[in-house]
């Protein structure tokens, strides 16, 4: 951990992936960007130009539970896209519960912005950042 000052967060959807980042100096997390699935795939090369450019030292994915902390159905599909990008890129990937995150996150643009069917990637890079966020504050 003391050699982590940069990591990447991850919102993982079956439609959209939202990625934000995150500074253990700082202890600050902010959204960068949504990454659209394709063909029900993750956009593997968009990600790994996200590693290169950011060089986390780690990743922060959100894992879905329930809010009781029980498993739901993305739970295990979410485990498989940790697994190959731990695979992929050899990076420590540390799991946190995303229960309401994105939620969370449509209530604050709420307030600044109107949400449509146009602009929910808002949504989802934002639900990254708080993963994040609720990471930097735990460590």
């Amino acid at each position: 951990m003391n050699n982590i000052t940069t990591v990447l967060g991850i919102d993982y959807g079956l439609k959209r992936i939202g990625i934000a980042s995150g500074q253990t100096i700082t202890g600050s997390a902010s959204p960068i960007t949504t990454l659209k699935q394709t063909n029900g795939s993750p956009d593997w090369p968009a990600i790994e130009e996200l590693i290169h450019q950011w060089k986390p030292q780690a990743l922060v994915i959100g894992m879905p539970y329930y809010l009781d902390g029980k498993e739901n159905k993305m739970t295990k599909i979410v485990e498989a896209f940790c697994l190959e990008l731990e695979q992929r890129f050899g990076l420590p990937i540390f799991k946190i519960n995303e229960a309401l995150s994105s939620y969370e996150a449509e209530e604050m643009l709420k307030k600044n912005t109107k949400i449509g069917k146009h602009n929910k990637h808002e949504i989802d890079k934002m639900a990254a950042a708080l993963i994040v966020q609720s990471w930097l504050d735990q460590q």
